[in-house]
């Protein structure tokens, strides 16, 4: 029997309680950066730590099976983003920070751009402040 609605944890970036693997698992209470964000303007994030869902939903129009990523701020707060131009800048900044400055504290600014290649649409990324 097929689940109808499931999420897992496949990337984090340290080892979860039990308590914090269910809290991530559900990012419905999260930040969504996608409706946060606009072309005009941006949103400033001093990340402690991050989750990577796989999730499987029967009743998604489209793809049954995609990834969200899960930014959690030092004040605990979630943001969420499907944007795999978000992640890979994301985990850029986010490991060379913990190999090469671990005590550092930082700040990343998430924003949309213009696409180049399709006109009319933007993406997410994000830079270190």
């Amino acid at each position: 029997m097929s689940k109808e609605y499931e999420v897992k944890i496949v990337e984090a970036s340290r080892d979860l309680t039990a308590k914090e693997k269910i809290a991530y698992r559900d990012f419905g209470n999260a930040i969504k950066m996608d409706e946060e964000l606009t072309d005009d303007s941006s949103l400033t994030i001093a990340p402690a730590d991050y989750v990577v869902l796989d999730i499987h939903n029967e009743k998604a129009k489209g793809n049954k099976d995609y990834r969200k990523f899960i930014v959690i701020d030092r004040d605990g707060n979630k943001y969420v983003t499907g944007s795999e131009s978000f992640y890979t800048r994301f985990i850029e900044i986010f490991l060379t920070m913990k190999e090469d400055a671990p005590d550092e504290v930082y700040e990343i600014d998430c924003y949309k751009k213009p696409s180049k290649n399709y006109a009319g649409k933007s993406f997410i990324s994000c830079s270190l402040v």
